[in-house]
């Protein structure tokens, strides 16, 4: 994740977003071939691909049922050592 990120003030805002389990949509763009990195990480999910116009990266799209902030922090945090990932 970025070195900036408030993880405190993001969980404060997801709990303001809702009651749990939520589904939850994550996004984040990838470099072309890195988008089985994510899947790792949403075995049970669909995940939607669209490459961009270029062709150098690509899209994902995923809803996953969440049971509580953490659990979304958590993936954020694991997805950010995707070298190139960009989490939307």
């Amino acid at each position: 994740m970025d070195r900036n990120f408030d993880k405190e003030n993001f969980k404060e805002k997801l709990e303001a977003s809702g009651q749990f389990p939520m589904l939850y949509m994550f996004k984040f763009i990838v470099p072309s071939g890195k988008e089985n990195e994510i899947a790792v990480y949403f075995p049970k999910n669909e995940i939607k691909i669209k490459p961009s116009s270029g062709g150098k990266y690509v899209s994902t799209t995923i809803q996953a049922m969440m049971e509580t902030p953490d659990q979304i922090v958590d993936i954020y945090e694991k997805v950010a050592n995707i070298e190139g990932i960009i989490s939307l």
